[in-house]
């Protein structure tokens, strides 16, 4: 069985007289609701516990819920660990609690030509898969072309190709240099070419600490540690993942039936014994898109593109400067997260001089007047010409917290002269009409190539990345020599500069194409005596982050 939860009520109210910002308001449940809802959790637990190998929990066992069943299953090759580890599959390289670079199942880093158009990467010679035969080169050259033939989100489009120089050496050619390319090598999991087939994604194999044991759809997920793993070995050899919503995996860590648990803010104030809360730092950050073209064309689909007011750069940077960031951290998010000002705050290339002063009201007051916005008519909604400062907000119904946010923006936002209005929509409906409208984003990559995703005039109209048609021709410029950088330090220079340069930007210090709001931190549930190592940065949502350190995990002593 499934459990899908009812959505948690957060009305807002904002205390003018005394400025004290956003308060949150957290519909009280009914002991009728809590009691279902534990009868709901029992119910799947006695289902899950029936189908596993049973008895009972050894000391040397966890269960965990902590993010959402991926559909697709776990093939790395279709997207599989991009937001998290693999944990069935090894990388040639990964990040450390540090975010720099390691080894994996390279033996000693890669080497690039002084073009960048050639990396070389050595492999370790004792990895093995789960099912005892060796990883070579010719795994790896198999799973790079498997990933870009699949055409998924894994671009490969620069990767001329991939060949095995040797047993354990792997060369990679690149049409182009492209600095950003070791980022496949972090994410990428590899594939056994001799155990790879159309069932893999529900039965993978891997070199990986873990091995998937059992899988019951919509249910759980069982894994073993992996015998042959050449790494760490993992003090837990057993591992069993729920997939419960937001209700239920909060009502199992009350019912001690879990010991880890992800949780949203709302959920953040009420203790649970024997439990701690771990808060970890994220860029899984939420922002508002704003068309930056005026309105007129439209794209193949017939969908409209465009908007005249936040085609104004006054309207966006008078947003961006009027947002109080920090009331939306304490108020939406219960104190769990951090005011945003980029795509990838706190990253190796952000850049610190695109924050500006959040919540100045006469600040952004004046670059509209300055701009030629008025209120004419006394309706508090400012004017130019013909034009009203007035346009749609939209965010995927169902999701509470960007629901709050986009409220609590409207109403920061509605004292300076610009009326928001909220929109909630499905996600097909925000397809047609993210274009035309500003739109409650979330992004989040330890990646820098997602800033030229999500920026790059080349993607403008492109899925979900440039949905507003942003273009700046000195940030490509910025964006391009970042990627066919060949030295790290020059590539790390180019990303910041293209935040902003002195002059322009992507940043609100320059066209603020966004409104970046927060960075939300992911929470967690933790029994007392378990110590899940120090974590790293987590990217968005998606996956399952906190697991990526999980040979670190042991009990205090």
């Amino acid at each position: 069985m499934s459990y899908h939860p009812d959505t948690i009520v957060l009305q807002y109210k904002q205390n003018v007289s005394q400025r004290k910002g956003w308060v949150n308001v957290l519909g009280k449940r009914t002991r009728l609701h809590v009691l279902l809802v534990s009868l709901l959790v029992c119910c799947v637990l006695a289902s899950c516990s029936a189908k596993s190998t049973g008895g009972e929990r050894k000391a040397d066992e966890l269960v965990l819920a902590v993010g959402a069943e991926p559909e697709a299953g776990f093939d790395p090759t279709t997207g599989w660990g991009r937001y998290g580890s693999p944990l069935f599959q090894s990388t040639l390289l990964k990040r450390d609690s540090q975010m720099k670079i390691v080894n994996d199942l390279a033996a000693s880093g890669y080497e690039v030509t002084a073009d960048g158009t050639v990396w070389t990467v050595k492999l370790r010679k004792d990895a093995k898969f789960s099912d005892g035969k060796p990883v070579t080169a010719a795994d790896v050259k198999f799973t790079f072309e498997t990933a870009a033939g699949n055409g998924s989100v894994i671009d490969l489009t620069n990767m001329k190709s991939v060949e095995a120089a040797d047993e354990y050496t792997v060369k990679f050619t690149l049409k182009e240099a492209q600095s950003t390319f070791v980022t496949q090598l972090i994410t990428t999991g590899i594939v056994p070419k001799h155990a790879y087939g159309k069932d893999y994604a529900e039965r993978p194999v891997g070199s990986g600490p873990y091995k998937l044991v059992q899988w019951n759809k919509g249910q759980q997920v069982i894994v073993e540690a992996n015998p042959d793993y050449y790494g760490k070995k993992p003090f837990f050899k057993k591992l069993t993942f729920l997939f419960l919503g937001e209700d239920a995996a909060y009502a199992a860590a009350k019912a001690k039936k879990v010991d880890v648990s992800y949780i949203p803010a709302a959920f953040s104030k009420q203790k649970i014994d024997g439990m701690r809360l771990e808060a970890v730092r994220t860029v899984d950050n939420r922002g508002i898109s704003f068309p930056f073209v005026k309105s007129g064309a439209k794209t193949k689909d017939g969908y409209p593109i465009g908007n005249d007011v936040t085609a104004d750069t006054a309207i966006r940077k008078a947003i961006n400067t009027a947002i109080d960031r920090k009331a939306l951290v304490q108020g939406v998010l219960e104190g769990y997260g951090t005011p945003a000002y980029t795509v990838n705050d706190g990253l190796p290339w952000y850049n610190p001089s695109s924050a500006i002063a959040d919540a100045n009201a006469a600040g952004a007051k004046k670059l509209l007047e300055e701009a030629g916005w008025k209120d004419g008519n006394g309706d508090g909604v400012l004017e130019k010409g013909t034009l009203k400062a007035q346009f749609a907000l939209i965010y995927p119904s169902g999701d509470v917290t960007r629901q709050s946010l986009a409220l609590a923006t409207a109403d920061m936002i509605k004292p300076i002269g610009i009326q928001i209005d909220v929109q909630g929509k499905s996600w097909d409906d925000i397809g047609k009409l993210m274009h035309a409208n500003a739109v409650l984003m979330g992004w989040g990559s330890n990646d820098p190539l997602e800033m030229y995703n999500v920026y790059s005039s080349k993607y403008g109209g492109v899925e979900y990345y440039n949905t507003g048609f942003y273009s700046n021709p000195t940030v490509d410029d910025w964006m391009n020599k970042a990627l066919k950088a060949t030295r790290d330090e020059d590539a790390l220079e180019y990303w910041k500069k293209a935040q902003w340069d002195g002059k322009t930007g992507v940043s609100a210090q320059g066209d603020a194409p966004w409104a970046w709001l927060v960075n939300i931190d992911h929470l967690y549930l933790v029994k007392d005596s378990l110590d899940i190592g120090k974590q790293r940065i987590h990217p968005h949502g998606h996956g399952w982050p906190v697991t990526d350190n999980i040979e670190e995990w042991t009990w205090k002593q």
